[in-house]
C-alpha cells in the first residue's frame, strides 16, 4: 500500500514498552505530543506461561483512540513496541497461545537443545541471550512445551504487527523487529536465516516488510468503535530502538552513528562497512526501518554512572578537569562486568581515586564513559559524525572527550526525538525535524588526546594479560 498524497497531521502512536503501554497523539507540524495516556504493562502469571495483558491493552487503546479523535482528530495510526516478542495467530486470526513475556526463564530449560539448532552469529548477527530474548528460543520452547501449538499456528507476526493486525486484519512482520536478535533473520542478506526451516515455521512467519510501508486501513468495526474514518491508514510499525534511530536517518547522510544513552548506552553505526562483529564484546546487528543492517554495540553506561556517582553530584570545574588530565587519573573497565566490550574485567582506578561527591570524580567518570562509548563505536566500524541522545548529551565532559577520542564531530539534537516521534515519522516527514548541532570543541585538546591514548594503552594491557592467563 502506498502512502497517501496528503500527509496526515495527527498521528496516534501505539507505543508498547516493557514497563508501560502508551497512546500518544503526535502533531507532525510541531513534532510535539498533543496528548498522552498510559497504563502499566503488567505481566499476567499464566497459564500456560507469563504473558502480556493484550486484551486489557486493546480495550485501553480503543477507548483512547476514540477520545483522541473526538478531542483532536486522528489522521493515521503508527505502532512501535519493545523487541524480543512475537505473536502466534491461528487460522481465524486469534491468538493460538498467549504472548510470552521474554523475561520468563522457561526457554533456558531446553537451552542445550536450542543451541544445537540455532545459526551462528556470523549468519544472524544475534548474540545468544538468556530466557526468551532470542525469539527463536521462545518459539522452540513454546513448541516443545505445547506439542499442538505449531499445528494451531497459521501465522507468526512480530509484536508491532500484532497490533497492526488487530487494527487492519493484515498479517506482516517488520524488518526491525525480525532483525532484533531473534536468530530468525540474516540481516546482510535481507532474508530468513536457516532457523525457520529448522523449526518448521518458514511458511508461517508473516511477510517481512519495511517499517516505512503502510500496512492497511482500519477495519470497519474499528471505525465504528472509535469514530475514526474507515480509510484511516496504519503503518507497518517498528521496534522501539529503531524508532529512536529513524529521525536521524531522515536528517543525516551515512555514514554516521547514533549513541542512545540511558541505563544502556547503545552505539548504532549507520553506513558501517565492518564485516565481522565479536559477540563476546556485546555487539550485534540491528536492522533499520529501511531494512539496512546496523552494526551496534552496548554497555550499561547509565547504571555504571550511578554506581560510581553513588548518589553524589558535583559540577566539574576547570580546575577539576585540569587535575584529572594532568594526573592521568583513570577509571578502568568494567564497572558492570557482565556486559559491554570488556566483559569479565574488574573495575580499578589508575592514580588516586577521587573522593565521592567531588568534581574530579565526576570528571574521571565522564571520561571513562566517553572512552567506553568510543570503544563501542570502534567495534561497530563507525565513521562520520556521532549523534548523542539522552542524558549524556547534557554532560559537557563526556561529549568533549568523545569528540577527542573518536576524532570526529559529536552532535547534539535540537528537536524532539524518541520512540513516539520516530514512529509518527513513518507516516510522513516533518519540517520541525531539525539537524543536530556540533558540540563546542573542548579546551586542553592536547592533554585530552594524551589521556585517550593512555586509557587505550591500559585497556590493551588488561586484554593482553587476560589472553596470557
Amino acid at each position: 500500500m502506498t502512502a497517501p498524497e496528503t500527509t496526515p497531521r495527527h498521528i496516534a502512536v501505539i507505543d508498547i514498552g516493557k514497563t508501560n503501554a502508551k497512546l500518544a497523539l503526535v502533531d507532525l507540524v510541531t513534532l510535539q505530543e498533543r496528548a498522552v495516556v498510559t497504563r502499566p504493562n503488567t505481566v499476567l502469571p499464566g497459564p500456560p506461561w507469563p504473558h502480556f495483558d493484550v486484551e486489557g491493552h486493546w480495550a485501553f487503546l480503543l477507548d483512547a483512540l476514540a477520545d483522541f479523535h473526538r478531542d483532536h482528530r486522528v489522521d493515521a495510526i503508527s505502532v512501535t513496541t519493545h523487541g524480543a516478542c512475537a505473536a502466534l495467530l491461528d487460522a481465524s486470526g486469534a491468538l493460538a497461545a498467549p504472548i510470552l513475556d521474554y523475561e520468563h526463564e522457561g526457554p533456558d530449560a531446553v537451552a542445550a537443545d536450542y543451541d544445537a539448532i540455532r545459526p551462528a552469529f556470523a549468519e544472524t548477527g544475534s548474540p545468544r541471550l538468556a530466557g526468551g530474548l532470542n525469539v527463536g528460543a521462545q518459539l522452540h520452547w513454546q513448541f516443545s512445551t505445547d506439542p499442538g501449538l505449531r499445528d494451531r499456528t497459521a501465522h507468526i507476526v512480530t509484536y508491532p504487527q500484532y497490533w497492526g493486525h488487530r487494527l487492519t486484519g493484515v498479517v506482516a512482520s517488520d524488518v526491525t523487529s525480525i532483525g532484533c536478535h531473534t536468530d530468525l533473520w540474516n540481516p546482510r542478506e535481507s532474508t530468513f536465516s536457516s532457523l525457520p526451516s529448522r523449526l518448521g515455521i518458514e511458511d508461517k512467519i508473516a511477510p517481512v516488510r519495511k517499517s516505512t510501508d503502510l500496512l492497511g486501513s482500519i477495519l470497519p468495526e474499528i471505525a465504528a468503535r472509535t469514530g475514526l474514518p474507515t480509510g484511516t491508514p496504519v503503518s507497518v510499525g517498528i521496534h522501539d530502538s529503531n524508532a529512536s534511530l529513524y529521525p536521524h536517518i531522515l536528517t543525516q547522510e551515512a555514514p554516521f552513528s547514533v549513541v542512545s544513552t540511558g541505563t544502556w548506552v547503545i552505539a548504532m553505526a549507520m553506513g558501517s562497512s565492518v564485516q565481522a562483529l565479536d559477540p563476546r564484546r556485546d555487539t550485534l546487528l540491528n536492522v533499520s526501518a529501511r531494512g539496512e543492517p546496523v552494526p551496534s554495540a552496548r554497555f550499561m553506561g547509565g547504571r555504571e554512572y550511578e554506581v560510581i556517582r553513588a548518589g553524589h553530584s558535583a559540577p566539574a570545574s576547570a580546575a577539576d578537569i585540569l587535575e584529572i588530565l594532568e594526573s592521568q587519573t583513570m577509571l578502568m573497565p568494567a564497572v558492570e562486568p557482565l556486559t559491554g566490550p570488556f566483559q569479565g574485567k574488574a573495575m580499578r582506578w589508575i592514580g588516586q581515586e577521587p573522593g565521592p561527591g567531588t568534581g574530579a570524580r565526576i570528571t574521571a567518570l565522564s571520561f571513562y564513559l566517553a572512552m567506553m562509548t568510543d570503544a563501542c563505536l570502534r567495534l561497530t566500524g563507525a565513521s562520520g559524525p556521532t549523534i548523542v541522545e539522552g542524558p549524556f548529551a547534557n554532560n559537557a565532559e563526556f561529549m568533549g572527550m568523545l569528540e577527542i577520542a573518536t576524532e570526529r564531530p559529536v552532535l547534539r539534537n535540537q528537536s524532539a526525538t524518541g520512540t513516539s516521534i520516530g514512529a509518527a515519522l513513518l507516516i510522513g516527514k516533518s519540517d520541525a525535524l531539525s539537524t543536530p548541532i556540533p558540540v563546542d570543541h573542548p579546551e586542553n585538546a592536547t592533554l585530552r588526546h594524551a589521556y585517550a591514548a593512555n586509557w587505550r594503552r591500559h585497556v590493551d594491557d588488561l586484554r593482553q594479560d587476560s589472553a596470557r592467563h
